[in-house]
């Protein structure tokens, strides 16, 4: 059981505070309700681009590397398509530094032409580097517009392309920073060794003063339900054959998420799991396999993505994997297999909650979404799919109807 301490700021800040005596340490998180999802169809990358730029410096602050370093902490920030968020940890003694520079680049960044430069250039050689320099890199650029034909989510968190990045102006920056980066847009969590008086006092002396802002109402186009398979081939030079097949599901916060996440736990969690004793073990048509659910906060994927064997046809790669998938929609898996991933599931919950930073993060997650309590729910809500639940979610979302195929061939 986490005990967590919440209120609200009269600017709509919210505050989730975890109080950890096992560490000297605090972790300051501050997310942002806004992703990639949030962005313009015709201006994609424009979140990420801003996780850089938080970085560039604020009204008061040029620099915010060398404070959290003169603090003897730690910093640093990631983007996804649902979500922005930022995180410092460092003493729990030193912790007005971390909500100094927190508050300030909430308040105002400095938003000059140079940062601007610097930043789009770094963004820019990224997505050159991860996504058309790397082997395999377009191939997933080209897996979600596959299956997202009118959401957001059919672009990379990173972008649909650079052209954004590189055309975005200081005003358009403006525009999407007051719409988006706002107090009454956040969760600030901190977690760590300090009392929640002194926490939320804290919050209050440097987050408080920050004005409320318009957000932008987020009225995104419901994905139509696919009714026939999709297939996409590419070829690249890349070492061996890769095929990924993607199948709808349902969002983070719907009933049928904690089936549909075991799902993918009970293909590819470990080497006794479905899709390594058959495609990898027995019939060697893989190198490597994995599956695994997007978890998006509006419906998702659940993804199979593996190596060819060398030696194997990619095509009779992909029959036997449509084997192994669809067999499960015909049957009831026995209570000894799914015991054997829900403990495995236990374990990594349990460890991925075990530091500060981990407990930060995730609560600060579990807040978006509704209430940062939640998350000392998420073992009960495991423990309570049964074998049924599974075959009927399975028979649901596993359907070749529902299915997006991309096979990347490497040149010979």
């Amino acid at each position: 059981m986490i005990t967590t301490n919440r209120t609200t700021l009269s600017n709509g800040l919210r505050i989730v505070h975890h109080f950890d005596g096992s560490t000297p340490m605090v972790a300051i998180n501050v997310m942002y309700d806004v992703g990639s999802r949030d962005e313009n169809p015709e201006m994609t990358g424009i979140a990420h681009l801003f996780e850089h730029l938080m970085f560039s410096g604020s009204v008061n602050i040029p620099d915010f590397d060398e404070p959290v370093q003169l603090a003897m902490g730690e910093n640093n920030a990631w983007t996804s398509t649902d979500l922005t968020n930022y995180y410092i940890t460092l003493p729990a003694n030193n912790i007005e530094t971390a909500l100094w520079l927190e508050s300030d680049r909430m308040l105002s960044l400095e938003f000059s032409q140079k940062s601007l430069d610097v930043q789009r250039k770094v963004v820019v050689e990224e997505f050159n580097q991860r996504y058309i320099n790397q082997p395999y890199g377009d191939m997933s650029l080209c897996m979600m517009p596959l299956a997202y034909k009118v959401h957001p989510y059919r672009w990379q968190a990173i972008g649909a392309d650079m052209k954004g990045v590189e055309t975005i102006n200081l005003d358009q920056l403006r525009e999407f920073y007051y719409s988006h980066y706002a107090p009454n847009n956040a969760v600030l969590c901190i977690c760590g060794n300090i009392s929640s008086d002194q926490a939320i006092r804290l919050a209050e002396k440097w987050f408080g003063p920050i004005p409320q802002r318009n957000i932008t109402t987020r009225n995104l186009p419901r994905e139509p339900v696919q009714t026939e398979a999709r297939y996409l081939e590419m070829t690249g030079k890349v070492p061996q054959d890769a095929i990924t097949k993607m199948f709808h599901i349902c969002d983070r916060k719907h009933a049928n998420y904690y089936a549909t996440d075991l799902i993918s736990d009970l293909f590819s969690r470990g080497s006794s799991s479905r899709l390594y004793q058959s495609l990898v073990k027995e019939q060697e048509m893989f190198t490597e396999i994995d599956a695994s659910v997007s978890g998006t906060h509006d419906a998702g994927l659940m993804y199979f993505s593996g190596m060819v064997h060398p030696d194997k046809n990619p095509q009779k790669a992909l029959e036997a994997l449509n084997n192994t998938i669809y067999a499960l929609c015909s049957e009831t898996i026995a209570s000894a297999e799914l015991e054997k991933v829900l403990n495995k599931v236990e374990t990594e919950r349990i460890f991925g909650l075990s530091n500060y930073l981990g407990k930060a993060t995730q609560l600060a997650h579990a807040e978006i979404l509704g209430n940062a309590n939640d998350l000392n729910n998420e073992g009960e809500h495991y423990r309570a799919v049964t074998p049924e639940h599974i075959r009927c979610a399975a028979q649901q979302y596993l359907t070749e109807s529902n299915s997006n195929t991309l096979i990347y061939l490497r040149k010979k």
